[in-house]
């Protein structure tokens, strides 16, 4: 268990990095899009919003953990272990998609910036 459980860490919080910058980047997009909105309508708890959604998007990052570690149990866990960037990279790409939509149809309309 502990030889998985590291080879798990080692490979999923490298890639953490880059899973968060591609949702920074989703509401960065948002934020250049929508600037004067966005400025006009900054507010304590649109940034309370989206610290709870950054927070909450890293507790799912985690799922990926229930995947991974069943799986290396597994008598396919060679296959696995070199097919798991499947799930990282439509893990990342759903994580986006929401991100999107939480932002586009929750934050943005609450401080009327809809870009």
């Amino acid at each position: 268990m502990h030889d998985i459980l590291g080879d798990a860490i080692r490979y999923w919080e490298v890639r953490r990095i880059a899973y968060n910058m591609a949702l920074v980047l989703v509401a960065a997009g948002w934020v250049v899009m929508g600037w004067p909105a966005v400025l006009a309508g900054l507010r304590f708890q649109s940034v309370l919003a989206l610290f709870v959604l950054a927070v909450l998007a890293n507790v799912c990052y985690c799922a990926a953990y229930l995947v991974d570690i069943p799986a290396q149990y597994s008598p396919f866990h060679a296959a696995w272990r070199h097919g798991r960037g499947a799930l990282w990279l439509v893990g990342t790409l759903f994580a986006m998609t929401l991100a999107y939509y939480w932002l586009a149809d929750e934050i943005a309309p609450a401080i009327g910036a809809v870009p």
